[in-house]
Formats: structure tokens, sequence, C-alpha cells
């Protein structure tokens, strides 16, 4: 059952990726903590250098003492929060200020209302969720990640592989001639899936998503039955090697419709051991590691700031 509950925010630790939203992140901000302060709450501001300073200042946050962690930016900058939030009591508030914001779609967070959305924070109604969990490499050189919405392999992490290596342009436009690049060398990969340790799946599609929530990349709603307090993540796999039939797919993606296709498969489980030889896994947006690694649901790990439930 869901876990709901109001809690009292008196003290709040506000991180900012300066970069999200083409630079719109320090305005939301601003707007944002100022709304908090109104309400009387105390707030203080971190801004990471990169990526791990940001995990290390949130790390030193909750041993000082805090009562939620509110993270403005896009869901790079979550994923850097949740990798020390997961598993804790300290809440997490969004303050949307990114290009996808798929966390905050998720939970019904305002994305152009900083204001709304501190409020959100100010009310105290925490939601007990699940994170996914990406476990890499062996032995000694074991490592994990984790992750909010979804993992993605295959056809979309090859895009996301070619766009990180062009310089221009910025923005949207350099993932999009990404991907007409990638659909020019589309192809079938070799997978190898074994669900929860018993279902073997060895099939050659075009991309593998994994979600613990239902959208990615900005609202494509890849695994739109995915449920976030139900311990599972919801699997969603592509068998399209027509690039014509793949292009038709994206607009159903849109709706969530493409899952009823014949050309779609999808599952449902609680861990899967991943295989495709030179495939990368991106996570929130982020890189993970590259193939095999297991993948999985951990239930309850993460306390989220979310709208008041709605009552009558």
């Amino acid at each position: 059952m869901t876990q709901l509950r109001q809690r009292e925010i008196a003290h709040v630790t506000a991180l900012t990726n300066p970069l999200s939203g083409h630079g719109s992140a320090i305005a939301a901000a601003r707007r944002a903590i100022a709304r908090l302060q109104q309400h009387g709450v105390e707030v203080v501001e971190i801004i990471g250098d990169d990526a791990d300073d940001a995990r290390y200042l949130v790390g030193a946050a909750l041993e000082r003492g805090t009562d939620a962690v509110a993270v403005t930016g896009g869901d790079g900058v979550i994923s850097n929060a949740l990798q020390v939030l997961a598993g804790t009591d300290i809440p997490l508030g969004i303050i949307p200020a990114g290009t996808g914001n798929d966390h905050a779609r998720e939970f019904g967070i305002p994305t152009n209302d900083p204001e709304a959305a501190a409020d959100i924070i100010v009310d105290g109604w925490t939601k007990t969720v699940d994170l996914g969990r990406i476990q890499c490499g062996e032995g000694s050189k074991k490592w994990g990640k984790w992750f909010g919405t979804v993992a993605a392999t295959g056809f979309d992490s090859l895009v996301t592989d070619r766009a990180n290596r062009m310089r221009w342009p910025h923005g949207r436009l350099r993932y999009y001639l990404a991907m007409v690049a990638e659909l020019s060398q589309l192809r079938l990969l070799p997978y190898r899936l074994v669900l929860d340790g018993t279902r073997e799946i060895d099939t050659d599609i075009t991309l593998a998503a994994f979600g613990n929530t239902r959208s990615y990349g900005g609202g494509l709603l890849i695994c739109p039955n995915a449920d976030h307090t139900d311990g599972l993540l919801d699997i969603t796999m592509v068998n399209e090697a027509s690039r014509t039939k793949l292009i038709r797919l994206f607009p159903t993606v849109l709706k969530g419709t493409h899952i009823n296709l014949n050309e779609v498969s999808t599952a449902r489980a609680k861990s899967i051991h991943v295989e495709c030889p030179g495939i990368n896994v991106y996570a929130d947006g982020d890189f993970a590691c590259l193939l095999p690694a297991e993948i999985s649901a951990v239930a309850g790990a993460l306390q989220i700031l979310r709208p008041p439930p709605v009552t009558g």
C-alpha cells in the first residue's frame, strides 16, 4: 500500500543546476527560494561544481540535518540527488527547470511555475515511491546507480551516444540530428534478458526500455502502464528494423499506444539481467554503464514531496 503522510518542512536544502533549462534554472531557483522564505522556511543553497560535487554537498546537508532537499533543474540533477537520498527518510522536492522534467510530470508537479512547486514542498505531503537500481561490473569493480524514471538501451542509447559525441548544434536539435544519423544505420540488436532469474528472453530487437515511471525524453510514454509503487519495472521492447515503420511508431509513443502494436512487446519484473554487446545504459538521461547489467526495482526507496491528495 502506498504510504502518504504530511510532515513539517521548516529547513530546506536547495540544490540548483545552473546549466539546466539553458540557464533558466537560476531564475527558477530564486523564485522558488523566495517563496519558501515567504512561508518562513529556512533555506540553505548549494550549487555543485559538477555531479560529484553536487552529491557530496547533498550528503553533507543530510549529515547536518535538513527536512527536505529541493532540486531545481532537470532530470539529470535530480538523478544526482537520488544517489544520496535513496534509502533515507529525507524527501525530495522538485522545482522543474529542465528540458524533459519527466520526474515532475510523473508526480503532478507544475513545470512552469516555481512558486507553485515551492508551495508543494511547504505543504509537506510526502509519498513513498520505488526507485530503479542498475548494478554494473563484477567483484571489487561492481558499482550501482539509482534512477527514478526509465533506463534506456538499444536505439535510444545509441542516439544519445552519438549526440554526446557531437559538438554542434546545441540543445534538442543535436539530439534530433543524432537520431536521423542512427536511423540510417538502424539494425536489430542481439539481446538476452533474464527476468527474475527464471524467464529467459533471447531476441533480436531495436531497443529495450525499463520503466519505474511512465515517461522519458520529455513526456514520451515509453512504459505507459508503469507504476512507481508496485515494486516492479515495466519493460518495453521494440523489434522493428524498418526505418519507415520505426518513424511511424514515434507519434504513438506520445500517447503510449505503441504497446498495442505488433512490433512492440512488454513484460514486467522485479529484476532483469540484461546483455547486449556494445550497448550502453542511460538512466534519467545520464550514462550509467556498458551492458551487461542488472536492472531492478527497489520498493519504497524514496520519499518524494508531491501535491496534496485530492479530497471529496
